[in-house]
């Protein structure tokens, strides 16, 4: 069984910086895509940032780009978001997920983190 544990949010100002964390537990990550979500309150789950198992592609949400940077650390069965240029709106439960590749057109993901919460004030 996997873990993947959150860590790294917290209330900050707006224009401030935050670096997420995501550790797995139990088993190598590193043929996973790795893929973090976000949900505010009242609000659907969405797709922030991603990134292929070997690091060498990433997608990025048209909301964070230029902000949010994904990077992994196979060594240390970690993943990680970089968020700069805080704002309001990126206030939510952030999670990250393991994915293993697709069920026809549909990724799967086959893990989840218990999320970490960031909010920013104005």
């Amino acid at each position: 069984q996997v873990q993947l544990v959150e860590s790294g949010g917290g209330l900050v100002q707006a224009g401030d910086s935050l670096r997420l964390s995501c550790a797995a537990s139990g088993r190598t990550l590193s043929s996973y895509t790795m893929v973090w979500f976000r949900q505010a309150p009242g609000k659907e789950r969405e797709f922030v940032a991603r990134i292929t198992w070997s690091g060498g592609s990433t997608s990025y949400a048209d909301s964070v780009k230029g902000r949010f940077t994904i990077s992994r650390d196979n060594a240390k069965n970690t993943v990680y978001l970089q968020m700069n240029s805080l704002r309001p709106g990126d206030t939510a439960r952030y999670y990250c997920a393991a994915s293993s590749g697709f069920s026809g057109s549909r990724r799967v993901y086959d893990y989840w983190g218990q999320g970490t919460q960031v909010t920013v004030s104005s």
